[in-house]
């Protein structure tokens, strides 16, 4: 597995976490004499916005509570619906439950990502918000989707936990739609452990977002912590203070990262574009690729499956998604149970919801036909020439034996 941000942990990341244990201030908010100066997640806030080309970013717990911290904001809710791509983490879909709306499953397109021309097909008289996800460090056509979005006056969420760094004509992803997510977690290309981001231009928005997080608090710098006013409930999704120290780091680290792992999937790419009949996914702007992830196919699933056990037998391992347990709706047996955390299965259950919901492969098509024919390989910062050379050698082996 690709490590990315995990693989280039030294001395960057020691020298800001010792600033915080050095104060003894491990908490984002209060001690302001105590902590002499340092507040290492506000900065880290400020820097990741202005990366990202936005006014407003909020340091999370995680990338779930991301999702459900913004869709709060979103005022996305009981009796709504929310258009989801079949293909991505089950916390996209668990975030939307958490908030009490109902997901929809909408298939996908050669990019891997959700397929705006699908948008105005699954939309409901119920249906509030969208979420793209772009999957494995590539953009989905995000444009587009905004444009259909803006024109049935739907609410657009993006889920960038897989895409940190990454661009789509120029932009940042995370800061076209209303809202922006992130992940940190461990494999995450940026990674502060666990942690997550919120990006946003919205300072209603970005506010609502930050008093939720911190249990309703509304941050009033001219009075002291829990004596400011409050005009929401929240709860506690606060990122602290070694979080933001160690995203502090990584973040700077960021693009030479995502150089290194272009020079790496260049490589790799070159050896399977000489395979006939491979092909790779769709990109709409091939230069804004993280690169974190190589996707290519074959043109039938079968010749798929036959060349990931060739390559895993030279130790070079793949995935294919459409098997994958935690990335495919299909294969989430829970979530078709209804399986939800109360035994009652709410927000299923909620007759607020006057819609009705089916998750069925037949409705997906595009994605039953292109996960099975793509193999995605995690693509990692440190890949030494003997390495490299070890996939080349496999891929040419196995391109003979398919």
């Amino acid at each position: 597995m690709n490590m990315a941000g995990a693989e280039l942990i030294g001395k960057e990341e020691i020298k800001e976490v010792m600033d915080v244990l050095e104060t003894g201030i491990l908490m984002r908010y209060g001690f302001d004499k105590e902590r002499k100066g340092v507040y290492k997640v506000r900065q880290f806030e400020e820097d990741f916005a202005k990366y990202c080309g936005v006014g407003y970013a909020l340091g999370v717990t995680s990338g779930s509570s991301a999702l459900k911290v913004a869709l709060e904001a979103l005022d996305v809710g009981r009796g709504d619906d929310v258009l989801v791509p079949a293909f991505t983490f089950l916390a996209t879909y668990e975030a939307v439950l958490e908030v009490g709306a109902i997901p929809i499953m909408v298939d996908i397109d050669d990019t891997l990502n959700l397929d705006p021309d699908e948008i105005e097909k699954k939309k409901t008289p119920h249906t509030k918000a969208v979420i793209p996800v772009h999957m494995c460090g590539l953009a989905a056509n995000i444009d587009r989707i905004v444009e259909v979005a803006r024109k049935n006056n739907l609410l657009v969420l993006e889920d960038n936990a897989q895409g940190c760094g990454a661009s789509f004509k120029g932009k940042k992803l995370g800061g076209f739609g209303d809202m922006g997510t992130f992940s940190f977690d461990y494999v995450k290309t940026v990674t502060t452990g666990e942690g997550g981001m919120v990006i946003t231009n919205n300072r209603d928005l970005y506010l609502r977002s930050e008093w939720y997080s911190d249990h309703g608090h509304d941050h009033n710098p001219n009075v002291g912590r829990a004596l400011e006013g409050r005009t929401i409930l929240g709860f506690n999704y606060r990122m602290n203070e070694l979080q933001g120290a160690l995203g502090l780091a990584q973040l700077r680290k960021l693009d030479y990262l995502i150089s290194e792992q272009k020079k790496n999937k260049k490589v790799i790419m070159d050896a399977l574009a000489a395979i006939p009949g491979v092909g790779f996914r769709a990109k709409q702007d091939p230069g804004g690729d993280s690169a974190t992830f190589l996707a290519f196919n074959f043109p039938e699933e079968q010749i798929a499956l036959k060349f990931q056990k060739l390559l895993a037998a030279e130790g070079v391992d793949t995935t294919c998604y459409k098997n994958n347990l935690w990335h495919y709706i299909p294969n989430w047996e829970h979530f078709l149970a209804f399986s939800t955390a109360n035994s009652k299965k709410h927000p299923f259950t909620d007759p607020l919801y006057k819609g009705k919901v089916e998750y069925l492969r037949e409705t997906i098509p595009h994605a039953e036909d292109i996960l099975g024919r793509t193999l995605v390989m995690g693509i990692s910062v440190k890949m030494s020439s003997e390495r490299l050379d070890v996939i080349r050698k496999a891929i040419e082996k196995a391109a003979k034996n398919i």
